[in-house]
């Protein structure tokens, strides 16, 4: 372990020792993996659950339509373990129909939550009715489908958005007070609107109104939580119940432990090492092969996320190429012996880590 010490932090809010349910589900903490298509798939949930710390974790998001049509691909995102619980599985659509009938699938098949994405900003989503096209409804439509999913299962229905479509249109927290009036057990919020896509801060003034919006449920704010300092502020401004994490998870799989002894003891502990992180990436690219159920194809899937795993370690350029066109756990091991052997790089921190982040969509929204 690094014996890097943390900078100085806030004391954490006493009340984020106490337990957090969202319905009957309680949490071990109020830190939960958020939903990024293509990286929090089972492979990544069940390494980031061992490390410790994570309250709820979320599947990428599925196609509301191509669960009940049975795809392939989509029965791929939906594979969990008994090592995966409580699980949220994230669909989309605007079909109200297919969504009620995915989410009583998904309680067949064993999810714990439905979460419904109404923040996903990617044309592909939004040009069916989904992700943030449901926030633009003003007939009452969107409030409709969600309450038709909740009356359709027994388990919690959760709902993700954004702030609004556009800075003109902040819908949050109406949609928010609506939700829980017909059900909606929590609702996480990225503090962006659709037009943002990426760019500019989170909002977090307009995070808050979404919390002050409702009566009972939890709030999770969500956006740019890369420390457990952007915790903090998170927290302080918005009063938020609970924190959502994805991207400073993907860049710092500790995050959720480190987060969880900061609200114990008011200190997160000392940040892995370089070693630990090496050994993190071979058991991920493990598990990507066990999941894929073969090397070959497992190395494909790890070449996604080697760039991030190589920025984090802050590998020679000649390694980061390898690793983004790995093509055996043989060749991983030969390169892991390397990184060991030669040792951190001069000046290299586990603090960085919010540098170690995955690329976003960037340019005019509408190219999406």
């Amino acid at each position: 372990m690094s014996t890097t010490s943390a900078p100085d932090l806030p004391a954490p809010p006493a009340h984020y020792r106490e337990s957090l349910s969202i319905g009957p589900v309680r949490l071990a903490s109020r830190f939960t993996l958020a939903p990024l298509a293509g990286y929090t798939n089972y492979p990544f949930r069940r390494s980031v659950r061992e490390a410790g710390g994570v309250g709820l974790c979320t599947t990428d998001l599925v196609n509301a339509r191509a669960i009940l049509e049975g795809s392939s691909k989509t029965m791929d995102l939906l594979a969990t373990g008994p090592d995966d619980r409580p699980l949220s599985v994230q669909i989309f659509g605007g079909n109200p129909r297919e969504m009620a009938g995915a989410a009583k699938f998904l309680q067949d098949y064993g999810a714990t939550v439905v979460d419904i994405n109404m923040g996903c900003p990617v044309r592909k989503v939004v040009r069916v009715g989904g992700g943030s096209a449901l926030m633009c409804d003003t007939t009452g439509t969107t409030i409709k489908l969600v309450q038709d999913v909740v009356e359709a299962v027994k388990i919690p229905v959760t709902v993700k958005m954004r702030l609004g479509w556009d800075d003109e249109n902040h819908s949050a927290p109406y949609f928010a007070r609506e939700f829980e009036r017909v059900g909606v057990a929590a609702v996480t919020v990225h503090g962006r609107t659709r037009a943002q896509g990426f760019l500019g801060s989170v909002n977090r003034t307009g995070i808050r109104a979404v919390v002050e919006a409702v009566d009972k449920i939890p709030v999770f704010g969500n956006g740019d939580i890369m420390s457990v300092a952007d915790a903090a502020q998170m927290i302080e401004e918005t009063g938020c119940h609970g924190i959502a994490i994805g991207r400073g998870a993907l860049a710092n799989p500790w995050f959720f432990r480190q987060l969880t002894s900061w609200v114990e003891t008011g200190d997160p502990g000392p940040r892995v090492d370089y070693y630990a992180r090496i050994d993190f990436m071979g058991l991920h690219l493990r598990r990507l092969c066990e999941w894929r159920k073969e090397e070959k194809f497992g190395c494909v899937g790890f070449r996604k996320v080697a760039a991030w795993y190589a920025k984090a370690l802050r590998t020679p350029k000649e390694i980061k190429h390898q690793l983004t066109m790995l093509n055996s756990l043989a060749e991983f091991d030969a390169i892991a012996d390397r990184l060991r052997e030669a040792g951190p790089p001069p000046g290299w921190s586990e603090w960085d880590a919010r540098e170690a982040q995955i690329a976003v969509p960037t340019g005019p929204i509408a190219h999406w």
